[in-house]
């Protein structure tokens, strides 16, 4: 009789629902997906709804749950901080506490209510859901573990050893020393949203110079060799208060936080690009000394500094690890799946099957897919104009357009678990283009003109483009575009500053190819999946590239798209020119105007 085990994350931000039979994963989705809402914390009802009926089971046929954290230690440590800086942090307390009181502490009684079972939950801590998520799935029957975030229960960052099938943690960093909260307050400060403009810091570091470095490693914090530190913690107010950072961080940067959506100048690119530098260095310093420690030649990562794919390249470029595999759903979302993997291999004490060089997360590829039959019969109910392909056609002429300086909504297959789209919910263009990446930003995706492109790749071009020499299927890597690719730089291009950088061509694939010559490559493997392999081979027939720039199908504000419908609503309501909905293409010439809709208008104002 098979073992059914769903792992749920909820109530802080990214919640998630997973569902492992026997050990496989059989689903694995965000809350965000179903309800729309980015980042959506409530607990996850359309995720666990959608786990249950892939497995085809009910809530009562589950024989464990477990919840990737504790939350009566999360509780102590809110109270004991409180009590630390009290009165200063009662108003945050004010604020938090209605929600503990009511959903929090009770965390088995509301999984019980929401499911209609009666089942005693599994608690794993924190970081072990973040080392169970980063080993269990990863192609090794040993390695060394690293998890950073923000916050667990106590913990900010661990490390350890996974064998066979058990994580042993080591170490723990400790609140309110974070490196995930260090960056988040520098994000905070630079004018972006904690917990979503974390990506942005990291998109805007290379039009910056490390300027602030130094400052940040002497005066906001007291760094050790092995990684570790302590802050500074009058710099800092998420402790006592409802913002990040303090006067006395304002004071020491000259000026106050910049106010979002304001004119970004050169001073915040330097100070995205100095947190970017300390935070590498830190990274680097605790793999470093991992390594010694250990002995182990394999690195997993997880948490949600390891979607920091700038720094994670540099654990691997600078040879540290043999090899490195990261969870692609690092943070908070993961937590689900490595809680139910935890309660199977460590709790149950079953036994893992290792495939040496093949993972087992199925390509991240573990959401909602749709037929095209139901598709075809949507489309016709609509009156929506639409062609229909046999086999890969739809792929052929995908390419053609792409090609020819298209950007094309591409839906196929199982959506993407995880914040990056892989090529089943993505938003498809020309890496050759000049143009296109400014295009893309400010016509499909309604963001801010500096943010670069990930390209896909064929899994065997790979190498020849970019100096990568293994495979990145997750797109959780950032590596250079090699030298003999590169477009030369000009007397006038080297004497740009910022963002007067951006339109300047530097490589074959100027749209994917960074101020920095960097790129976060996805490879493309035909296992995992074949109908996103035949486009990139059918792109490459057209233009000699096996590359593409790949980008989440979304636009600002809102979740990656779901549905047929949201892939439908988010294509008539942008600049793109095609939408290939599995077997379907539709061309937006051809489309009559959507009404107009204030609501989603109004849900792009932040992001």
């Amino acid at each position: 009789m098979a073992i059914h085990i769903l792992g749920i994350s909820a109530f802080y931000h990214d919640s998630a629902a997973c569902l492992v039979r026997d050990g496989e994963i059989v689903a694995a989705a965000q809350e965000e997906r179903f309800t729309r809402r980015k980042h959506d914390a409530a607990f996850p009802s359309g995720a666990v709804e959608y786990c249950l009926r892939e497995a085809g089971i009910t809530a009562e046929q589950l024989d464990h749950v477990a919840f990737y954290d504790k939350p009566w230690l999360k509780f102590e440590r809110l109270l004991e901080t409180y009590l630390a800086y009290a009165p200063s942090g009662f108003s945050s307390w004010v604020k938090a506490m209605p929600l503990w009181l009511k959903e929090k502490l009770w965390m088995g009684d509301v999984v019980q209510d929401e499911l209609g079972i009666d089942r005693d939950l599994l608690y794993p801590e924190h970081h072990q859901s973040h080392a169970a998520s980063a080993f269990f799935p990863s192609p090794f029957e040993r390695a060394a573990v690293i998890t950073f975030d923000g916050v667990g229960e106590w913990a900010t960052a661990s490390w350890g050893v996974g064998a066979g099938n058990h994580v042993d943690l080591q170490y723990e960093m400790k609140f309110p020393h974070s490196l995930g909260l260090l960056y988040s307050a520098m994000t905070y400060y630079l004018g972006f949203r904690v917990n979503s403009g974390e990506y942005k810091v990291m998109g805007l570091a290379p039009y910056g110079e490390p300027k602030y470095a130094r400052l940040i490693m002497d005066e906001l914090m007291d760094v050790r060799e092995d990684g570790s530190f302590r802050l500074n913690m009058k710099h800092f107010n998420y402790t006592r208060g409802l913002t990040m950072t303090s006067e006395s961080f304002h004071q020491l940067f000259g000026a106050p936080p910049r106010t979002p959506e304001s004119p970004l100048t050169q001073r915040e690119m330097d100070l995205a690009r100095s947190i970017q530098d300390v935070t590498e260095e830190l990274m680097l310093r605790t793999a470093r000394h991992v390594r010694k420690e250990t002995g182990e030649r394999n690195l997993c990562l997880a948490g949600g500094v390891a979607l920091n794919c700038v720094g994670n390249g540099r654990i691997l470029r600078e040879g540290i690890f043999d090899d490195i595999w990261i969870q692609p759903a690092a943070g908070d979302a993961g937590g689900a799946l490595g809680a139910a993997l935890f309660a199977w291999h460590q709790v149950l004490d079953q036994p893992r099957t290792v495939h040496p060089g093949r993972d087992a997360q199925r390509g991240s590829f573990l959401g909602p897919a749709f037929e095209p039959d139901g598709i075809e019969a949507w489309l016709r109910e609509k009156g929506v104009p639409y062609r229909r392909y046999a086999g890969d056609e739809a792929a052929g002429v995908a390419a053609g357009l792409i090609a020819e300086g298209s950007v094309v909504g591409w839906f196929a297959g199982q959506m993407e678990f995880g914040p990056r789209a892989l090529g089943a919910r993505s938003i498809l263009g020309d890496a050759r283009s000049t143009r296109m990446q400014s295009v893309m930003n400010l016509k499909i995706k309604y963001r801010e003109s500096f943010r670069p492109f990930a390209p896909s790749c064929l899994r065997e071009d790979a190498a020849e483009l970019f100096e990568l020499d293994r495979e990145s299927p997750y797109m959780m890597l950032v590596a250079p575009v090699r030298e003999r690719y590169r477009t030369a730089a000009t007397d006038e291009d080297r004497g740009l500053f910022g963002i007067d950088k951006l339109n300047v061509p530097r490589s074959v694939v100027p749209a994917v190819t960074h101020v920095d010559y960097s790129a976060r490559i996805q490879t493309v493997d035909p296992r995992d999946h074949p109908r996103y392999h035949r486009l990139l081979e059918e792109v490459k027939k057209r233009t000699g590239y096996g590359v593409v720039i790949n980008t989440s199908f979304n636009v600002r504000g809102e979740p990656i798209v779901c549905t047929p419908e949201d892939a439908y609503v988010c294509f008539m309501r942008t600049g793109m020119d095609a939408l290939v909905l599995e077997d379907m293409v539709l061309l937006k010439a051809e489309q009559p105007p959507l009404a107009d809709d204030a609501d989603w208008r109004a849900r792009l104002e932040l992001d």
